[in-house]
């Protein structure tokens, strides 16, 4: 009959070795290398969501504002003070606001014609350092647009 030298302690530890302890080890290790790049999603995607929801927001308020107003300056007037507004409201930075009429003869907006208005941004990833122009490459852009008509009682003066 042959005897192991082996201890209690070597048996349990099977042919590879001492296993105690590692699951932890690697239950931080796998939950950090998946937690990380989903909260990063969920940031990334609620900053976009919010830039979409400002956007869109702006352009239909605008939209009604403008056709609303008594008149060409009042109008500017009034896209200002909402653009502004829903830009401090939401935190959108570098807006571009355009306004065109359809039919496009005359001055917009005008009596009858239908007020189109879009707005583009931009939402810059978390995260992205502004070296070698990579803020600029990493930024998603967004647009949203409005129509709204204009009455035909509305005044041109």
């Amino acid at each position: 009959m042959h005897r192991s030298n082996r201890s209690a302690d070597e048996i349990a530890a099977g042919p590879l070795g001492d296993d105690r302890g590692s699951a932890a080890l690697e239950f931080i290790l796998v939950g950090l290398l998946l937690l990380v790049p989903l909260v990063y999603l969920v940031v990334t995607l609620g900053l976009i969501q919010g830039q979409s929801l400002g956007a869109e927001a702006a352009a239909r308020h605008i939209a009604r504002a403008v056709s609303t107003a008594s008149d060409v300056d009042d109008a500017r007037t009034r896209a200002d003070a909402v653009l502004g507004a829903v830009s401090e409201e939401y935190g959108l930075d570098d807006v571009d606001l355009s306004i065109a009429c359809t039919p496009s003869s005359g001055i917009c907006p005008r009596a009858g014609a239908t007020l189109h208005v879009r707005v583009r941004t931009t939402v810059t990833l978390p995260l992205v350092p502004p070296v070698l122009d990579l803020e600029r490459i990493a930024a998603i852009p967004i647009e949203a647009s409005s129509a709204h008509k204009v009455s035909r009682f509305w005044s041109e003066r």
